[in-house]
């Protein structure tokens, strides 16, 4: 099993495409035996500490294998809509590890 958490910076002023993006990646999760266990939109008031910008959302994803994730990422209905993340993601960074 893989464990990936994802920092996600949205574009100022594009979150509602994001949204529209999410609507459809998310459900392409667990077509590829994958499970969105958490989502967080962080708020000020909910951080301790910090040594880097706030991220508009943080995702934990957990997928069975390697080739359940890459095969997520090829998913023909999701690529249909690559064009609302390029349009509302600003940056985002990707961090994979496994469960000790």
């Amino acid at each position: 099993m893989i464990h990936l958490i994802q920092l996600i910076y949205v574009i100022e002023g594009q979150e509602e495409i994001f949204h529209q993006f999410e609507d459809v990646a998310i459900p392409a999760i667990s077509k590829y035996n994958g499970r969105l266990t958490l989502r967080i939109r962080p708020t000020d008031n909910c951080i301790i500490e910090k040594n880097i910008e706030k991220p508009y959302e943080i995702h934990l994803v957990e997928f069975d294998s390697q080739e359940d994730f890459d095969n997520f990422k090829k998913d023909e209905e999701r690529k249909k809509f690559l064009h609302l993340k390029e349009q509302s993601i600003r940056a985002s960074i990707l961090i994979q590890g496994s469960k000790l």
